[in-house]
């Protein structure tokens, strides 16, 4: 009788990729194009001005292609560097960086609304069909609304390895079914450390203590509630889920109760769902819990403040108009708001080849040198019928990068490889979902920032992920930290079909 091999062994992760279009070498569809074009004139130009004119015309279309095709680490050309820098200096210029808001800014009504992207939303309460009240929260940029659950994730600590794989999976098909979701265009998850206040423990600790236990028994009670907070952190996560208010392409908007109502009865199965995957308990937030995350994320001692209050049972009533900063300022590499100062990052590389489910767990961890930690991961489900036409074009695109050479390069067969091996999990049923990643380190002190920058930096080594800092952008990377659910593209005045054709 043979034995059976029962030795657990930890499965690994990998095979992400970023979709290129065809095109000469580095080059792109729009950077072929315009050395084909480069070429044509200079023929041109040699055949009816001469030499010099045509070899000018050729040093002018071999200089652009250089700017597009020598990138760095991040994939960023000299063009996108460039343009950042141009960018953002205009805007320093015009002084859209500062921000101002309340009674002396220049907000309408002298609210405290939210600054940048988040400027025009607009939060709703509905309920849904086990009457629960829900957040809903209106973009009207981009015509999109976001509900948001308050998840509870159980931890990998003191669980099996077993455990933690089949919560992997099924989080894999989670993903995936959000594919299906009608009117889904992205989500995301959130997930918060920073200190605790030790005021939510004092409450539980003092209205379930027994006033019959012995003293012993109650002094040491009472000794954990004051020495715990010390040193003690706090991790909060939240789901965002972001629909359109077209089902469909050129189909009627529809209007906030509209969507909330076809959302009703959609919440609880989602919320369910979640819960298999390890977030734990999951629920809708409420607009009065939403409304305090946005708020302490802009002035992060307001939590000690609403700590306090709920402690005290004092209900803290926060309107939208009121969760926003008094001010803000956006630098090149940071960002200052209330009595805040953040540095965020965005993702420009998965881990390089095959990763375990904890390769994220030093990133995600509390730091002492870091007030609050956020890190997002964004996510954008592609529905079954693009997926399958994405995964065919990226194979043909990474076929005709190694035929359009005579030696094709060691990465190119690779990224051939790649895409084939997509396609093929594409084809058994597997989704395909775009995603990024967004890491803001909040500190309330200016001289700690540096400390925090250190310590982000370091711990995403740890994690094999490639964060680049987000130069000249800072105030929009903090926005989408947020679980506010932003569709970043859909705010980009650039497509992102030209910029994946570069």
């Amino acid at each position: 009788m043979a034995a059976i091999n029962t030795e657990y062994k930890e499965p690994s992760y990998g095979n992400w990729r970023v979709p290129r279009s065809a095109g000469l070498g580095n080059l792109g569809a729009i950077g072929t194009g315009i050395v084909m074009v480069g070429l044509l004139l200079g023929i041109t130009s040699f055949a009816i001005w001469g030499l010099l004119p045509g070899l000018a015309v050729l040093a002018v279309a071999g200089i652009s292609a250089l700017l597009l095709t020598v990138k760095d680490k991040h994939g960023q050309s000299i063009v996108d560097r460039t343009a950042t820098r141009m960018s953002f200096r205009i805007s320093k210029g015009s002084g859209t960086n500062l921000y101002r808001s309340g009674p002396l800014g220049v907000t309408q009504w002298g609210m405290y609304q939210l600054p940048g992207l988040a400027a025009k939303s607009t939060l709703y309460e509905f309920s849904d069909s086990y009457k629960r009240p829900f957040a809903l929260l209106h973009v009207p940029a981009t015509n999109h609304f976001t509900v948001i659950f308050s998840t509870e994730p159980d931890g990998a600590s003191l669980v099996d390895p077993e455990q933690v794989d089949a919560w992997v999976a099924n989080w894999g098909g989670w993903l995936a079914g959000l594919a299906d979701e009608a009117g889904l265009d992205a989500a995301a998850v959130t997930v918060e450390t920073a200190p605790d206040s030790g005021y939510r423990l004092r409450n539980e600790v003092e209205m379930n203590i027994d006033p019959n236990a012995p003293a012993f028994a109650q002094a040491i009670l009472r000794e954990v509630v004051d020495t715990y907070p010390e040193g003690s952190a706090t991790v909060r996560a939240w789901v965002s889920l972001t629909f359109n208010a077209s089902l469909r392409s050129g189909s009627k908007k529809r209007t906030p109760e509209d969507v909330a109502r076809d959302l009703a009865s959609r919440i609880p199965g989602l919320s369910a769902r979640l819960q298999s995957t390890g977030a734990g308990i999951a629920r809708p937030m409420s607009a009065q819990e939403l409304c305090e995350v946005v708020r302490i994320a802009y002035d992060p001692p307001a939590a000690l403040i609403i700590d306090e209050a709920h402690a005290a049972g004092s209900p803290v009533s926060l309107s939208w108009g009121e969760v926003g900063p008094t001010a803000t300022q956006a630098s090149w590499d940071d960002y200052r708001h209330d009595s805040a100062f953040s540095a965020s990052w965005t993702m420009t590389g998965a881990p390089r080849g095959s990763v375990n489910s904890s390769v994220l767990s030093r990133l995600l961890a509390p730091h002492g040198d870091i007030d609050r930690k956020r890190i997002s991961l964004l996510y954008r489900p592609m529905d079954s019928a693009r997926a399958a036409a994405v995964v065919e074009r990226d194979q043909n695109n990474a076929n005709v990068r190694i035929t359009s050479g005579t030696r094709p390069s060691a990465r190119a067969l690779v990224d051939a490889r790649s895409a084939v091996q997509t396609a093929q999990e594409e084809a058994q049923g597997a989704g395909l979902v775009n995603f990024g990643m967004v890491v803001t380190a909040t500190v309330t002190d200016k001289e700690r920032l540096a400390d925090a920058v250190a310590a982000i930096e370091q711990t995403s080594g740890t994690a094999r992920v490639l964060l680049r800092r987000a130069y000249g952008s800072q105030d929009t990377a903090f926005a989408a930290s947020l679980p506010l659910g932003l569709v970043l593209p859909k705010h980009s005045m650039v497509p992102s079909e030209i910029k994946d054709a570069l």
